[in-house]
């Protein structure tokens, strides 16, 4: 900016001007270039109330899809140097760990997204006063449950790794990175808050330049922390916390910036019925996430019975998942706000449009992904594992086996989070955790059963049975909330 200021005044200043001319002048120029990089550096809020839909929900997918992408780099980076440096045993520990993790952070996205369709809504309705108090109570909301999940966490660790049958040998490298993780859980409170503030407000921009930052952060924190002072799998999980908190004070440095957002203390004068309101769309996506989650560490269970070798390559692929739905997440966010903004302004019509372009756009993008990740999927894979040719060739079946059946039947994940999404926008977060409910007993009874019936392969086709489980529910869900709303 300084340059540019210097650069400007050098040469619009003639060398017979007066001294106090140049003065002056040198102040325009000042306050000029000022205001564009301000301009230019200012949030960019959007209103889904106008505009094409299918242009809309793109445009704003595509940004958070890419903050997506940096966020799931967060864990592709760990699982890689761990994997490479410290071998298929912790590559097992943290896979050992990822449902209670998920569980942990499935929580607390789904208050913190319950909060962002109250904010969208009020943003849609153009009421002010109403963002600001329903901001300042998520707020009051998030920190007190954050404090909550890390008791929690700390006391379930040890007994839930216990009845999950974690093997001994990663057991010490397992509880290590849960009990940090559960520690830096106020951390990512605040972030995914923060982000859901955001884009209650219809800025994707700004929570993407975050993770971008906090990616960066995050792999040379690993390579400083993993390789470089050989703390291990301690190194990863603190990296990772490190960088989020960076995003975080990213997203606040931006938000101080919104106008709309000029908070008053007695905004954080949090009422019964606020409260009642939030945790009304808050609590049944958290419990919804939750039991996802449990049904999630029910097949971790089974998974971890057929020893090291096969956990490792169940959790390779299960690291891909998260890129396989990094565009079905991103579309959902999208339609959150989306729903919420329409539903706020009363605009029914354009919640029917926006909801079959969405469903168009999501299925076009899964199968394209699906062929590339059966294309390249075992390059990909080999990015994680490492050990003698026998252990990586038997860890690679294991992957590619799952990573197959997962690609091909990635529609139907798309479907699932586009519908749920959509539901949850239009201020409906009951009938969601119906299919979270379904998608809890699919999962869990062909994870039982499946496995005694065809092998331990049958375990891989428990997460499809789940989507079609929570897609049947979802489906029907939608049609009963639109005819209300007709």
């Amino acid at each position: 900016m300084f340059d540019e200021i210097r650069r400007e005044t050098h040469e619009s200043v003639s060398p017979f001007v007066r001294e106090e001319n140049i003065t002056g002048c040198i102040g325009v120029r000042i306050a000029k270039v000022s205001r564009r990089w301000r301009e230019k550096m200012a949030v960019k809020i959007k209103n889904m109330t106008e505009g094409k839909p299918s242009d809309i929900i793109l445009t704003f997918a595509l940004s958070l899809m890419a903050g997506n992408i940096f966020q799931q780099l967060y864990t592709v980076v760990d699982t890689m140097v761990v994997g490479k440096v410290l071998g298929v045993g912790a590559l097992a520990a943290l896979g050992a760990a990822e449902w209670m993790n998920w569980m942990m952070l499935g929580i607390i996205q789904g208050f913190t997204q319950g909060f962002g369709i109250m904010m969208a809504k009020a943003f849609g309705a153009g009421k002010q006063d109403a963002l600001r108090k329903a901001v300042a109570g998520s707020a009051v909301i998030a920190a007190v449950s954050a404090l909550v999940l890390v008791a929690a966490g700390q006391l379930m660790a040890a007994p839930l790794l216990q009845v999950l049958q974690t093997p001994p040998d990663i057991w010490d490298g397992t509880i290590l990175y849960l009990r940090i993780m559960f520690m830096g859980i106020p951390i990512v409170m605040l972030y995914n808050l923060l982000a859901c503030i955001l884009r209650a407000l219809g800025d994707g921009r700004t929570p993407l330049n975050a993770m971008i930052v906090a990616s960066v952060v995050n792999i040379l924190l690993d390579m400083l922390f993993v390789i470089g002072f050989g703390w291990g799998i301690a190194g990863a999980a603190s990296a990772t916390l490190i960088a989020q908190l960076v995003s975080s004070i990213f997203c606040i440095w931006h938000i101080r910036k919104i106008e709309l957002l000029r908070m008053q203390p007695e905004d954080f004068r949090l009422s019964g019925r606020l409260a009642g309101e939030l945790m009304y769309l808050g609590f049944p996506m958290a419990f919804q996430n939750a039991v996802i989650a449990v049904g999630g560490m029910i097949v971790q269970a089974v998974v971890n019975g057929f020893g090291v070798v096969f956990i490792a390559g169940f959790t390779a692929t299960n690291k891909l998942y998260g890129l396989l739905e990094i565009a079905a997440t991103s579309y959902g966010y999208a339609m959150v706000t989306y729903m919420g903004q329409n539903m706020g302004a009363g605009k029914v019509r354009r919640i029917h449009d926006g909801m079959r372009a969405a469903v168009v756009i999501a299925l076009i993008t899964s199968v394209v992904i699906a062929a590339c990740m059966l294309g390249f999927g075992r390059l990909l894979l080999g990015l994680f594992i490492s050990g003698s040719p026998e252990t990586v060739e038997a860890t690679m079946e294991v992957a590619y086996h799952y990573l197959a059946v997962m690609s091909v039947c990635l529609p139907v994940l798309y479907i699932l989070h586009v519908t749920r999404s959509a539901i949850q926008g239009m201020g409906n977060t009951v009938l969601p955790m119906l299919s979270g409910v379904a998608e809890f007993v699919m999962r869990t009874a062909s994870a039982l059963l499946l496995p005694r019936l065809i092998g331990e392969n049958g375990i891989f086709y428990a997460e499809i049975m789940a989507w079609m489980g929570a897609d049947v529910i979802l489906v029907i869900s939608y049609f009963i909330v639109v005819r209300r709303l007709s």
